[in-house]
């Protein structure tokens, strides 16, 4: 399934969106209390909605570790499927993973009122949307997870990823994750990838297929 566009140049949206990442949580360490109020996610019936939110809430962290590992995990895997598919596919990719993220936790927020009043911040949804992205089309790629030390094929480990995502987020076991807002935007990844192969498959686009 892996396939690749005929275009040899640079490739720096990822490195892009890790800047403005990165100088969203600077503003944030200034003025928490502002950025929060202003482009973390609220629930659409809350006073605090904007417009704005489920586009500016990608780019909100909570803390540095959160912004770290998020960041970490964009560049692993968001150099190879940008390099696959392209800027603009890439960038597609990413902010429709996003939305798909926000309206599945938005969702949730509708059936729970408690969690209404909780904004939601950081770019989770667009990573595992990007992580199964990279699932589809590298599927034999080996990872070595870090916790534990275990080396899977990367379909596999996005299986496992996803598993773990709907038992805690059904179970409740570990509260404050947003964790039906990583499966959202996993569905949109996975759905994105599996139609634009079907074009290309379809139409005989120009793509190199391995």
């Amino acid at each position: 399934m892996p396939y690749i566009q005929n275009d040899r140049r640079q490739l720096p949206v990822t490195v892009h969106l890790i800047i403005i990442n990165v100088i969203f949580y600077l503003a944030t360490m200034v003025n928490e209390r502002f950025m929060i109020g202003n482009f973390a996610l609220f629930y659409p019936g809350t006073p605090w909605f904007k417009i704005w939110q489920p586009i500016s809430y990608m780019f909100m962290h909570g803390s540095f570790w959160h912004l770290f590992f998020n960041m970490y995990s964009l560049f692993i895997f968001g150099t190879a499927v940008e390099r696959m598919l392209g800027q603009k596919r890439y960038l597609i990719l990413y902010f429709l993973c996003g939305l798909g993220a926000a309206a599945a936790q938005t969702g949730v927020q509708a059936l729970d009122i408690s969690m209404q009043m909780v904004p939601t911040v950081g770019a989770s949804g667009c990573i595992y949307g990007i992580i199964i992205a990279f699932a589809m089309i590298f599927p034999e790629a080996k990872m070595t997870l870090i916790f534990p030390p275990v080396t899977l094929s990367a379909k596999w480990m996005a299986i496992i990823f996803i598993g773990i995502e709907l038992f805690t987020g059904i179970t409740g076991t570990q509260a404050g994750v947003a964790h039906f807002a990583h499966l959202g935007g996993a569905l949109i990844g996975w759905f994105l990838i599996w139609w634009w192969y079907k074009k290309r498959k379809n139409n005989n686009s120009n793509y190199v297929h391995y």
